[in-house]
């Protein structure tokens, strides 16, 4: 799976169980009216880019469950369902499950105690290389466990700062998003020193998010295409660097979908398909 190429077919769930939204840690409280015509929007905005769209079941008692993501991975033999290191979130590995047979999507693992991990934490450098961060959601113990499920791939480790700590979520896919084979956008500040010098090896430009942008999620973009991405609305310096490096940006309406909870258009995507 590379996680640049045209999104051709993305699994997507409705937003659900809002009322749990301090338990979850949502910044603040999401308008139920507001938040389900975002992800409508949201959802008319990858069919725009020519994408399938599968709609999941909404799961009650759990707004982050909006943010399939992080439950499970897909790679080229299949899918591996993930263990959160987020206790609540425990519950969507079993019905992700489900979605991605119904979807036609066969499951070739799971991952089990110790192992934790979570969509967020991993990121295809290439079809053949999953990087993956250690951090509060993920473990050495997952990132093994994920090495033995998909023999046929490099898993490469790296450690994420503490930043601000374990109540506040950082992924490793807070920090960098994909733009094409050779560009991605980052956060240089937050990066792992080995993950920067790994993307210059690799002839990988980069596109700096400003400081000022990195708590709106600047750096959190989903590519619908090679050079082609979606971003939440705002974060006018990172959007112009992006241009000039030659990609076009989209943008979508997100504050109660995505700053409320917490997650960009990377996290509320499950990408099934992608051309190239």
């Amino acid at each position: 799976m590379n996680m640049t190429g045209a999104l051709r077919r993305v699994l997507v769930r409705p937003p659900a169980g809002l009322d749990r939204w301090r338990e979850y840690g949502w910044r603040a409280e999401p308008d139920a009216r507001r938040i389900a015509s975002e992800h409508e929007a949201f959802r008319r905005e990858l069919e725009t880019a020519g994408a399938e769209i599968v709609v999941a079941d909404p799961i009650d008692g759990n707004p982050d469950a909006v943010y399939v993501y992080d439950p499970a991975i897909v790679a080229e033999r299949g899918a591996v369902l993930l263990r959160p290191g987020k206790e609540g979130r425990r519950g969507e590995v079993d019905a992700i499950a489900g979605d991605l047979e119904h979807a036609g999507v066969s499951v070739v693992a799971r991952l089990e105690p110790p192992a934790l991990a979570e969509g967020g934490d991993t990121l295809w450098l290439d079809e053949r290389t999953l990087l993956v961060g250690i951090g509060y959601r993920t473990n050495a113990a997952g990132a093994e466990a994920l090495a033995r499920a998909l023999p046929e791939v490099d898993v490469l480790t790296f450690d994420l700062p503490h930043h601000h700590g374990p109540g506040e979520v950082l992924h490793l896919m807070s920090l960098i998003s994909p733009l094409d084979a050779d560009l991605a956008l980052v956060h240089l500040p937050l990066m792992p020193t080995r993950l920067v010098e790994l993307l210059r090896e690799r002839g990988i430009d980069l596109v700096e998010v400003p400081d000022e942008e990195f708590d709106s999620m600047g750096c959190n973009v989903l590519a619908l295409a090679p050079r082609v991405a979606l971003a939440l609305e705002g974060n006018p310096e990172t959007r112009w660097r992006m241009a000039a490096a030659g990609v076009e940006v989209r943008t979508y309406e997100g504050d109660d979908l995505s700053r409320k909870g917490g997650g960009g258009p990377t996290c509320l995507t499950r990408p099934l398909l992608r051309e190239g």
